[in-house]
């Protein structure tokens, strides 16, 4: 979850009454950060860093109907993986999720303008290569949005099963989860991610799935999760990763 510390609406204290009426025994908030372009209003600046640890930690020490835990959105970019290592070094986390915004100078979900006059195959390839550099550098304990180039409908003209089958056999090998990301219904592609028809690759290679909404306001605390799960459980999926000072445990679901 997003709060005003980056891209959300709300405070963090907002967000704790919907998650327990939601019926959730805990929630993290997962706040966007990027370290190697300019500060934009969606990410935290990074000088602030104490200032929400500190919040969210004592947010959760005076909150006793609902965990809470406390995580970060970091984006990747390739060749900065030691830079990144060494931030994150020190944070007490709880988990760390790895997503791609950029690709270039400018993110995928910036407008669909960003698509015009480029090859949509080869958009396609560039994303899920920087998706599988940011699996297999280890930074990572959950992999976010993991085909967000999907964001506004664009379709590559040929199948890609080969791309999915790809980073779910690399999201494996490096013990990485991935997300079922419900704030995706909420975008131009209306529906998850990732894509639903290829759920079962996941499945096959054993990754390890969290169901996250992504919220940016209270009102999508747990959003669509419902669907979500019916979604998983339909796939063959019987279990899910929490997460506690990075180490993951699996719970049924």
């Amino acid at each position: 979850m997003h709060s005003s510390y980056s891209d959300g609406r709300s405070v963090p204290e907002d967000y704790i009454a919907p998650a327990v009426a939601a019926g959730l025994s805990e929630i993290g908030f997962s706040e966007h950060l990027q370290l190697f372009r300019d500060i934009e209003e969606w990410n935290m600046n990074p000088s602030n860093i104490s200032v929400y640890l500190d919040h969210i930690h004592d947010l959760a020490i005076k909150t006793g109907n609902i965990k809470i835990k406390l995580g970060l959105e970091v984006d990747f970019f390739t060749g900065k993986e030691e830079e990144i290592r060494q931030y994150l070094k020190p944070l007490p986390l709880d988990y760390v999720i790895g997503s791609v915004h950029y690709l270039g100078e400018r993110t995928v979900d910036f407008g669909p303008e960003f698509y015009e006059g480029k090859s949509i195959d080869g958009l396609f390839e560039s994303y899920f290569d920087s998706v599988i550099a940011a699996v297999s550098s280890g930074l990572f304990d959950i992999i976010g949005h993991c085909d967000l180039i999907r964001i506004y409908g664009y379709r590559p003209s040929g199948n890609i099963e080969h791309l999915y089958r790809k980073l779910a056999h690399e999201m494996r090998v490096h013990n990485v989860a991935f997300e079922v990301n419900t704030n995706g219904r909420n975008r131009p592609l209306a529906d998850f991610y990732p894509d639903r028809k290829f759920l079962h690759i996941f499945r096959e290679e054993k990754v390890a799935v969290c169901v996250n909404s992504d919220a940016h306001m209270p009102a999508r605390v747990a959003q669509y999760f419902d669907e979500a799960y019916e979604l998983l459980r339909y796939v063959g999926f019987t279990e899910m990763a929490v997460f506690d000072k990075r180490v993951r445990t699996m719970v049924p679901f």
